[in-house]
């Protein structure tokens, strides 16, 4: 049983940094992809980040340049790190995970930690 538990969330003034973790368990498929998504009230879930089993990553348009997801597959923890934070980062964050599919598309992924919220505030 995957288990996806994300932490890290919390206020930040506009421009300030803020790191994510999502801490993994129960995974054993080596070619898997990993994601942080975000939902806003209102709005459907948006992909922001992806990164492969073998480091490959994609962003959305919208945090290119402002944000970087990695991993520490010793301490199967996932990480985003969102620098330059805007208002319109506020969202529920999380966590997902796929042992075949990627991209980011939430239709991609099986697995879903509970969300971590981010507020950012002008």
């Amino acid at each position: 049983q995957v288990h996806l538990v994300e932490s890290g969330g919390g206020s930040v003034q506009a421009g300030g940094p803020l790191s994510l973790s999502c801490a993994t368990s129960g995974y054993t498929n080596g070619r898997f992809c990993m994601a942080w998504f975000r939902q806003a009230p209102g709005k459907e879930r948006e992909g922001v980040a992806t990164i492969r089993y073998d480091s490959k990553t994609t962003y959305a348009d919208s945090v290119k340049g402002r944000f970087t997801i990695s991993q520490d597959n010793a301490k199967k923890t996932l990480y985003l790190q969102m620098n330059s934070l805007k208002p319109e980062d506020t969202a529920m964050y999380y966590c997902a995970a796929d042992s075949y599919r990627c991209g980011l598309s939430p239709f991609n992924f099986d697995y879903w930690g509970q969300g971590t919220q981010v507020t950012v505030s002008s």
